[in-house]
């Protein structure tokens, strides 16, 4: 990866896109809400017991992505809210894209 500050939220392995999250489980609503230092912030309105939350990290990170639920796997963290998933199937550019975050390195305000 040449733009590393741009990105340090992901890395591309020989596996897949590895991204690295800050899940807040217990939201009101689910939804990725933007970068947070080196993290992806993800809001999920289910509750952090039983892997309830972690099921709707991945279900709302293959609707975002458009992959597949079984592309999708919490790697590292999962019983934390620091996590690292492994998406199958798409390039640092559309997970930018698709995530909407198509300046990672600029901040809104909205």
């Amino acid at each position: 990866m040449t733009e590393m500050a741009q990105t340090d939220f992901m890395r591309t392995t020989e596996a897949g896109l590895e991204l690295h999250l800050k899940v807040v489980p217990g939201s009101k609503r689910s939804a990725v809400i933007g970068l947070l230092g080196d993290r992806l912030k993800i809001a999920v309105s289910a509750p952090p017991e039983a892997g309830k939350a972690n099921k709707e990290v991945v279900a709302l990170l293959a609707a975002k992505l458009s992959v597949a639920h079984r592309d999708v796997t919490i790697i590292r963290g999962a019983a934390q809210p620091r996590k690292t998933a492994l998406i199958a199937g798409v390039s640092e550019r559309e997970a930018v894209s698709r995530l909407g975050l198509s300046d990672p390195t600029s901040r809104s305000a909205s």
